[in-house]
């Protein structure tokens, strides 16, 4: 069982950029998919990026490709999601959680983060 804690949430200004973090532990970390979401007030959780389990592949919701950045460090048990180029309606409470393959569905995610807040001010 992997037990995962995110980072790195906050207030910035639209156009700001932050890096969150979500640290593993558990043995299995480094040969999991690792995936981001994000649920934004009275909207349902949606995916925003995944990587395998090598970070060689990723996958991003296509609405934020470009601006988001997803990458992984098998040695410190941790993946980050770069988010550039922030706007209001990227605010929302992102979360990590350990996933299957290449799926971007959130019933092929588990183990999910306790998340951490991103306000992005207009």
């Amino acid at each position: 069982q992997v037990q995962l804690v995110e980072s790195g949430g906050g207030l910035v200004q639209a156009g700001g950029s932050l890096r969150l973090s979500c640290a593993a532990s558990g043995r299995t970390f480094s040969s999991s998919a690792m995936g981001w979401f994000r649920q934004a007030p009275g909207k349902e959780r949606e995916f925003v990026a995944s990587i395998m389990w090598s970070g060689r592949s990723t996958y991003y919701a296509d609405s934020l490709k470009g601006r988001f950045t997803i990458s992984r460090d098998n040695a410190k048990n941790t993946v980050y999601l770069q988010m550039n180029s922030l706007k209001p309606e990227d605010t929302a409470v992102y979360y990590c959680a350990v996933g299957i393959g290449s799926s971007n569905r959130e019933a092929d995610f588990g183990s999910w983060g306790q998340g951490t807040q991103v306000t992005v001010s207009s």
